[in-house]
């Protein structure tokens, strides 16, 4: 099986080499690394060129981080994909070897794990442990997902099923999952090791402002992909009022 890493970046100088090292001391052989550069304007390029990295490189100014993770699975040609972010690494060499195994022991459509959240600047320093646990249909109305970085997809259920949805800015990851496991019920699998380090902050997690907002894309991701949980129907009147005064 050839696996398809996608690694989105811009402006990401002081983490991208971690990024890069991580997807090259891994054991499995066949392995495409595809960077998808938003034309950045520190010296992140210089560090992908001078890193070793030999897979599609794209440096070119995007619509943002969706837009950019798309245009790495259109020219993807693994059978299987996986999303890193260029503040992210694995936590060791043997996992993707551990992921394709679960592809062909359970010949599943998806296999995900679980996340330390690591501090920004010390990389042995554990946050936030993120444990997924085994996937029941139930469980996302119950607010529950896989971390996106352990999560790797057969290409053929990006063909089947589409990409990210970019109406959407901070819940796109959310949506797409919602609608591979909960909408289409794609068959997953869980390993229970962290595969990833995700270096604390995020897209949604800035601020209060940003994670109500990402609250409502939450909601509007569920709209999108079948019935919508009680509680987050009860949440949509407060949440827009708060926002009115942050």
């Amino acid at each position: 099986m050839r696996v398809s890493i996608i690694t989105v970046c811009f402006n990401s100088a002081s983490t991208v080499a971690d990024t890069i090292k991580s997807v090259q001391s891994q054991n499995y052989p066949n392995i495409e690394h595809i960077i998808i550069d938003g034309k950045s304007k520190d010296n992140t390029l210089d560090i992908i060129k001078s890193s070793g990295h030999g897979g599609p490189l794209i440096s070119e100014r995007d619509n943002g981080i969706f837009y950019a993770m798309n245009k790495g699975i259109q020219i993807a040609t693994g059978d299987i994909i996986g999303i890193l972010n260029s503040d992210d690494f694995y936590t060791d060499q043997k996992a993707i070897d551990d992921v394709v195994e679960q592809f062909k022991r359970v010949n599943c459509d998806a296999v995900y794990a679980d996340l330390n959240y690591i501090d920004a600047k010390h990389n042995e320093k554990i946050i936030r442990k993120w444990r997924s646990g085994r996937y029941k249909y139930t469980k996302f109305n119950y607010g529950w997902m896989p971390p996106h970085p352990t999560v790797f997809v057969r290409k053929e259920i990006y063909d089947k099923y589409g990409y990210f949805n970019t109406e959407l800015r901070s819940a796109a990851d959310y949506e797409l999952m919602l609608r591979f496991l909960y909408k289409n019920r794609i068959k997953t699998h869980y390993v229970p090791r962290v595969l990833v380090n995700m270096r604390a902050g995020g897209n949604s997690g800035q601020s209060i402002k940003h994670r109500l907002k990402a609250h409502l894309e939450d909601y509007k991701a569920w709209k999108m992909n079948g019935n919508i949980p009680h509680w987050y129907t009860m949440l949509l009147k407060p949440l827009r009022k708060v926002l009115q005064y942050v």
